[in-house]
């Protein structure tokens, strides 16, 4: 397989795990010590969580609003329908947050060149990686998940889903050959930085970690994050890039990593706003 045009497809989907974001998404890796069946769950327990095609994923936040990374519908050619609860849903227009930005070419190329991420990753911190799906008809048959809208994530014990890459704290995952959708899983963190646009996670080794602890993988971008509230989960954000742990190429997902994920409460007005303006 030719590595570069499988790594700058990885760019565009927005996950250099260990050099950057999450590709159309990005995926579930999880301990070394725990078999993977007790990550992996039903599609019957997460019937809110969007697919879009090939990879990368939403979540359903009203009747006819699915909310996702930006990334996860920029890096594709248009998106004109998702799929829900195992139905195609049809598209009817995508309202990308006006500062969303694409991490420009140059940047991508030098972090190829160099495997320096640096400069990348201050762009896409930088950026609103959020946008809105408007679907043409309403979901009747999926309940829609609240929203978090509080600023008290830093913390707190996450739940996050996704089909992406997998593999284990240990050896990671290769992101030239790993398949970006898999089977769907879900894992659990503790909120490690809370501020502005992001809220973020680290994935520790089996000694400090919770019992079902994963980090963010390859082609979950866009899945939901949750917060339990009571009996409770709303979704507080959206898995969205990583740090890299090291300078040198080798493979994501080891222990250490840090995910940042789209901290939706710093964003409820414009969806709000998106939403009644789009009725």
């Amino acid at each position: 397989m030719n590595s570069v045009p499988t790594i700058r497809r990885f760019l565009r989907g927005l996950v250099p795990a260990a050099a950057l974001l999450s590709s159309g998404g990005q995926a579930i890796v999880i301990r070394d010590d725990v078999a993977d069946e007790r990550y992996r769950i039903p599609q019957s327990e997460a019937l809110a969580v969007a697919d879009m095609p090939g990879e990368g994923h939403g979540v359903l936040i009203a009747p006819q609003w699915v909310v996702t990374a930006a990334h996860a519908v920029t890096w594709q050619p248009e998106v004109k329908q998702i799929m829900l609860a195992g139905v195609p849903r049809k598209v009817e227009r995508i309202v990308l947050h006006p500062s969303y930005r694409k991490p420009p070419q140059p940047l991508i190329d030098r972090g190829l060149a160099t495997w320096d991420w640096s400069m990348l990753l201050v762009e896409i911190a930088a950026s609103d990686d959020i946008a809105l799906i408007k679907l043409a008809e309403p979901v009747t048959d999926v309940t829609p998940l609240p929203l978090h809208a509080g600023a008290d994530e830093y913390g707190q014990i996450i739940m996050f889903i996704g089909k992406g890459a997998t593999g284990n704290g240990h050896t990671g995952f290769d992101m030239h050959s790993s398949p970006h959708r898999t089977q769907l899983r879900r894992a659990y963190n503790k909120v490690t930085s809370a501020h502005g646009r992001w809220f973020c996670h680290k994935f520790d080794p089996p000694a400090s970690a919770l019992p079902l602890e994963g980090g963010a993988g390859n082609g979950d971008s866009g899945g939901p994050v949750l917060i339990q509230t009571g009996p409770q989960w709303r979704v507080a954000g959206l898995t969205s890039w990583v740090a890299p742990l090291t300078t040198q190429p080798g493979p994501l997902g080891q222990y250490g990593q840090i995910s940042c994920n789209v901290r939706l409460g710093h964003y409820v007005d414009w969806i709000a706003g998106v939403m009644t303006e789009g009725r």
